[in-house]
C-alpha cells in the first residue's frame, strides 16, 4: 500500500492467471451463446473463434467483472475505507498471465479526536418581555384585520386605495394588474405612487412616472424609471378586531386572553432558544474544526462545493431568477466556495467521529415521526411518502440528519457555557464572491407588487 498524499492512496493488484482464465472463459461462453457468425449456429461456433472475433469485448468484460472484484478484496485486506471509485491505470493484460493493475483512491482519514465535552461556548438563556408578547399579538391582529369600503373622497396619507395599474413604458416585461390595495404614505409604498396618488380620488386616472430603488427587490426594476397609467377604484378602511377573549378563541383552542398570551409567550421562548442554540452550536463545531486537524478526502470536499451550488441555483429558481441571465464566472464562485465546503466536510467527519465513540443511533421510530411530519406537511399518503423517500436515497439523509442533530445536542449539554460579551454578535453567514452577492441582490424577496 503507497499513501500519496493526505487520503490519496495507491494500490498495485495483480489478479491470478487462473481467476483470469476461468473469468475469460464464462464471458466467452456468454458471447458464444449470442453470437452470430456465418457457417456457424448460434451457440455453435468454437470458443477459439469467438475469442478472435469479439477479442476486445470479451477482454474488456473480463476487467470490468473481475478488477472491482480484486480492489475492493485487497482494499478491505488493507482495511482501508475508500472514498468514491478507484481510478484505474496501468492495466496489463496478456494471455496466460496474471493481470497487473494500478488504483488510485482517497479513504477516510483517521480521526483522532481531540477533547469534546466541557468546550467553552457562549450562550445566554433567552427572555421573554410584555413588549414582546405584545407585539406578536398585535402582528396577529393585523393579520386579522378586515378592510371596509368608503366613500369616496380624495385620498390621504394612512388611506388604502383600490387601483389598478398598467406600464406604458421603461419595463423590460408589461406590468398590469387590475386590483392592488395601496397604503398612501405607507412605508412599502413606493414614493412615486403616494406622491401622484395623494388627492386623487376613486374615478380619477393618472399618468406618471415611477423610479425604483437601485435595490429594489426585483432585479428586472432596479434603478428603472417606468411609466404607468393608474386608476383609482375606491377607497378602504382597515379594521382591526378588539383584542379581548373572543379573539383568542377564535385564533385556535384558547379561552381566554390570558390563555392566547402565555402560548404566545411559549412560541417566542422556543424560538429564542432555538436560535440561542443554534447560534451556540455553530461556534461549538467552528471550535472542534480548529481543534482537530486532519485530511480531507477531495471527492468529498468537491461533492459539498457541488452541493453548496446547487443550491444556490435552486433558491434562484424557487424566486423566479435565471441565473444564466447573469454573466457569472461559476468557476470563481465554485473555488470560493472550497474553503467553507472543506470546514463543512471535517464537522461531519468530525460528529460522526462522535456519534460513534459515544453509540449515538438512531431510531425507527424517531425515522416514523420525521417521515409522518413530511407526509403530513406534503399532504400526501404516508406509504407514498415512505416509498418516495426510501427509493430516492431521503430516507438515509432523513437518518443521517437526525443523528446529526442528537450528536449536536449531546455536544451542547456538555459544553461549558460562558456569559456572552456585550458586544458579540451573531456570526454572519459566508457571503461568498462578488458574483454571488450580485446573484443574491437579484434573489432578494420580491414584494407583493409593483407599487411596493
Amino acid at each position: 500500500m503507497a499513501l500519496v498524499e493526505g487520503c490519496k492512496h495507491e494500490l498495485e493488484i495483480s489478479i491470478p492467471a487462473e481467476a483470469v482464465e476461468e473469468e475469460t472463459s464464462k464471458v466467452t461462453k456468454t458471447f458464444q451463446g449470442k453470437a452470430k457468425l456465418p457457417g456457424f449456429r448460434p451457440g455453435k461456433a468454437p470458443a477459439s473463434l469467438i475469442r478472435r472475433n469479439f477479442g476486445g469485448d470479451i477482454r474488456q468484460q473480463v476487467l470490468e467483472h473481475l478488477v472491482p472484484k480484486f480492489f475492493d478484496a485487497k482494499a478491505k485486506e488493507e482495511n482501508l475505507r475508500v472514498v468514491g471509485t478507484p481510478s484505474i491505470s496501468d492495466v496489463h493484460f496478456h494471455d496466460g498471465e496474471p493481470v497487473r493493475f494500478k488504483a488510485k483512491f482517497e479513504v477516510f482519514p483517521e480521526i483522532e479526536l481531540a477533547e469534546y465535552t466541557g468546550i467553552e461556548v457562549p450562550y445566554a438563556q433567552p427572555e421573554v418581555t410584555e413588549e414582546d408578547v405584545e407585539k406578536r399579538l398585535g402582528e396577529l391582529r393585523e393579520s386579522k384585520a378586515t378592510y371596509a369600503n368608503e366613500e369616496p373622497r380624495p385620498l390621504q396619507d394612512g388611506d388604502y386605495a383600490v387601483i389598478s395599474l398598467e406600464s406604458i413604458s421603461g419595463a423590460e416585461e408589461p406590468i398590469r394588474s387590475d386590483e392592488v390595495v395601496v397604503l398612501i404614505g405607507g412605508p412599502e409604498t413606493l414614493a412615486g405612487f403616494t406622491e401622484n396618488l395623494r388627492e386623487a380620488s376613486p374615478g380619477d386616472e393618472k399618468e406618471f412616472d415611477v423610479t425604483y430603488p437601485e435595490d429594489y427587490g426585483q432585479a428586472k426594476l432596479s434603478g428603472k424609471t417606468v411609466k404607468f397609467k393608474v386608476g383609482v377604484k375606491g377607497l378602504r378602511r382597515k379594521e382591526l378586531p378588539e383584542l379581548n377573549d373572543d379573539f383568542a378563541q377564535d385564533l385556535g383552542d384558547f379561552r381566554t386572553m390570558d390563555e392566547l398570551k402565555e402560548a404566545l409567550r411559549k412560541s417566542i421562548m422556543s424560538q429564542r432558544e432555538a436560535e440561542a442554540q443554534r447560534v451556540a452550536k455553530d461556534k461549538l463545531v467552528e471550535k472542534l474544526v480548529d481543534a482537530n486537524e486532519f485530511p480531507v478526502p477531495e471527492g468529498f470536499v468537491e461533492r459539498q462545493i457541488e452541493n453548496r451550488v446547487e443550491q444556490r441555483l435552486r433558491s434562484l429558481s424557487q424566486q423566479g431568477v435565471d441565473p444564466s441571465s447573469f454573466n457569472l464566472d461559476w468557476t470563481r464562485i465554485k473555488e470560493a466556495q472550497r474553503d467553507a465546503a472543506t470546514r463543512e466536510v471535517k464537522a461531519s467527519l468530525i460528529l460522526g467521529k462522535v456519534a460513534e465513540r459515544e453509540a449515538i443511533g438512531v431510531t425507527n421510530d424517531e425515522v416514523d415521526r420525521e417521515v409522518t411530519r413530511i407526509a403530513a406537511q406534503s399532504r400526501e399518503p404516508l406509504p407514498a411518502v415512505r416509498k418516495k423517500l426510501t427509493e430516492d436515497g431521503t430516507m438515509d439523509r432523513i437518518a443521517s440528519h437526525i443523528q446529526t442533530e442528537k450528536t449536536l445536542n449531546f455536544l451542547f449539554d456538555k459544553a461549558t457555557k460562558t456569559v456572552p460579551e456585550p458586544e458579540e454578535e451573531v456570526p454572519v453567514v459566508d457571503e461568498g464572491t462578488e458574483d454571488e452577492a450580485e446573484v443574491e441582490t437579484a434573489a432578494e424577496a420580491q414584494p407583493e407588487s409593483a407599487a411596493e
